[in-house]
């Protein structure tokens, strides 16, 4: 239910969500209160301000390639699953645009070729996911998530409102807790707009998965880590560290936040609202 690539430009406050509790404000809301917005607000299951009304993504039909945007049930509510069970009924679908809920148009579709790797698709594209490979309920409510197989990517270049170089910035997600592997990379964050590797330290990334090459936490994983280009870091250094987590929970939150010297991590259950701080420093 994340990307198989990092997204490219894609921070400030980055939310990818795939399952979290409604509430009277959504997590957009409460990140404009504290007075740091979101930048980009991607989710395929739910408006993530409750005043949100318009698409949360968008399918296109194996059939005839006829596309329909997913809107919400209504105001910050859930997707209307039922309308694209109806679009694609005898058919397949597949997600092609997540739409960036923040007004920004910093939406994310079919990721293209990179400087480390090129996808299985025509022209060196990633795959795109299927629109119901991974279903959940919400409030009740029917919804789908984005689920990530091997070689499936997401990615803008051109966005608006995003930091660069060593601006301060802040990423969240929630994820399937059962759905990784122990490969690199299983990303969701920010990148070089070039698409190549241009140095460590050149990107931030939320990585979920159980890769013991460049780090590990404790236990046997998985763990969340922050993909800051060249290496899997889940502290000061590449290596151990036994403070970050397992993540053994159905769901689970995930936070990167990053500014000059200064970096940091938490994690927790999704469903229970308590984050860990998995580690914090230079």
């Amino acid at each position: 239910m994340l990307f198989s690539k990092p997204m490219n430009r894609l921070n400030g406050v980055l939310t990818f969500i795939l399952l979290i509790k409604s509430t009277l404000a959504g997590p957009c809301d409460i990140y404009s209160s504290g007075g740091t917005p979101c930048v980009a607000a991607h989710s395929t299951t739910r408006a993530l301000y409750n005043a949100y009304t318009g698409a949360l993504y968008q399918v296109s039909r194996g059939s005839d390639g006829a596309t329909n945007d997913i809107s919400p049930l209504s105001g910050g509510g859930v997707a209307n699953a039922a309308a694209q069970d109806t679009f694609c009924a005898k058919t397949t679908c597949l997600i092609t645009i997540i739409y960036d809920q923040s007004g920004n148009g910093n939406h994310l579709t079919q990721a293209h070729p990179g400087g480390a790797a090129t996808g299985p698709e025509a022209n060196g594209y990633d795959y795109l996911a299927s629109a119901i490979g991974a279903p959940v309920t919400l409030n009740g409510e029917k919804a789908y998530g984005v689920f990530i197989s091997p070689k499936t990517g997401y990615r803008n270049d051109a966005t608006s409102g995003i930091a660069t170089g060593d601006e301060p910035e802040g990423l969240y997600a929630v994820l399937d807790g059962t759905h990784y592997n122990t490969a690199c990379c299983f990303d969701y964050g920010n990148a070089e707009v070039s698409n190549t590797d241009t140095g460590n330290g050149h990107m931030e990334a939320i990585y979920f998965g159980a890769d013991t090459k460049t780090g590990s936490g404790g236990g046997t994983g998985p763990w969340i880590m922050a993909d800051l280009e060249n290496g899997l870091f889940s502290g000061y250094a590449a290596g151990n560290n036994d403070a970050d987590l397992t993540m053994s929970s159905r769901f689970v939150t995930a936070t990167l936040k990053g500014e000059p010297d200064q970096w940091e991590m938490r994690g927790g259950d999704a469903t229970s609202g308590t984050l860990t701080t998995l580690y914090s420093g230079i």
